[in-house]
């Protein structure tokens, strides 16, 4: 089955209704040959009391997007993905606007995954730096 992109897009959208990338309002919005971007609405559902976004906002926002990838690019037919550890430096405050998140390969093996990613704001200061390792398992046949 070929998709276009925005097809592809639209599917990745849809498949996350219900879940946790809905209730935070992370949306994937672009990929190509070794990375994948999702943004998500920074309001005050996703403030600490204080008023900025909160840290675990964005880690779940930066793990969506690794474990997106590490979908998209894998052979998934044959495998599942989880994630084993995610790692989240916050390095600027951000109060509205959008957060973008982009996952990158660092390492693409067969069994382990390491993804970069890179959150930033509406005008592309970085926000966090994150890593996600993911482990790709055999489906029970």
């Amino acid at each position: 089955m070929n998709l276009s992109k925005s097809e592809m897009l639209a599917k990745a959208n849809e498949i996350s209704k219900g879940t946790l990338l809905e209730t935070l309002g992370i949306e994937i919005i672009d990929y190509g040959e070794d990375f994948l971007v999702a943004r998500m609405a920074v309001t005050p559902r996703l403030h600490q009391p204080d008023g900025v976004l909160h840290g675990g906002a964005t880690a779940a926002l930066a793990e969506s997007v690794g474990s997106f990838a590490a979908h998209l690019f894998l052979d998934i037919e044959n495998k599942f993905v989880r994630g084993i550890e995610i790692t989240a430096n916050h390095l600027k405050a951000v109060t509205d606007g959008y957060v973008y998140a982009k996952a990158t390969f660092i390492h693409k093996g067969r069994t382990t995954q390491l993804f970069d990613i890179r959150v930033t704001d509406d005008h592309d200061n970085l926000v966090s730096v994150c890593r996600l390792s993911t482990i790709s398992l055999s489906k029970p046949t």
